[in-house]
């Protein structure tokens, strides 16, 4: 059985743009690029102070959104899913009632990035609280929880790509310093 070929970070963006990401990644610049971009990790370490985190952003941008059950870390989610965050909403009957319960995983691969990172992945799941493609009224609202939103993804999806192609993680959880 042959192994897979990971995925495609950068699929449907401008060539022009995947060809300078993949120059950076062979020239080991994109490192220090990001580096410098983004000098620290954030501190959302737990799943606890991570369904804060996203509770504090649901209740800023979507206050009549529905509530959460359980918000988590998913070290599985990558693998399976071929996904970074998921949002999903079980929906149970008790007595004669419908009840749902909504839920977001964040890929563990988020624990150690910037706050930006950690923060374009959560207000990704909580648009699709409201919007569940990923059409024009989608990212807008992601536009408005976080204007610099679409500069973000773009710079996760060259993170990502950096790390797929063998680059070493350049953020440390405890002090944000650069592994030696």
């Amino acid at each position: 059985m042959r192994p897979k070929p990971p995925p495609n970070y950068l699929a449907g963006y401008p060539a022009a743009l995947v060809t300078q990401v993949t120059e950076l990644i062979a020239s080991a610049q994109l490192g220090p690029v990001l580096r410098r971009k983004y000098p620290r990790a954030h501190d959302v370490r737990t799943d606890k102070a991570l369904y804060d985190y996203v509770l504090e952003r649901k209740n800023s941008c979507l206050r009549n959104a529905p509530p959460l059950a359980k918000v988590a870390y998913d070290s599985k989610l990558k693998v399976i899913a071929q996904a970074l965050g998921t949002h999903t909403a079980i929906s149970r009957v008790q007595g004669g009632k419908l009840k749902a319960k909504r839920e977001i995983r964040v890929a563990t691969v988020f624990r150690d990035m910037p706050p930006e990172f950690l923060q374009m992945i959560v207000v990704h799941e909580l648009a699709h609280m409201k919007v569940r493609e990923h059409d024009k009224a989608f990212y807008q609202l992601c536009q408005h929880m976080a204007p610099a939103y679409h500069q973000w993804e773009f710079d996760t999806r060259a993170y990502l790509a950096y790390l797929a192609a063998g680059g070493v993680p350049l953020w440390l959880p405890a002090d944000g310093a650069a592994p030696a």
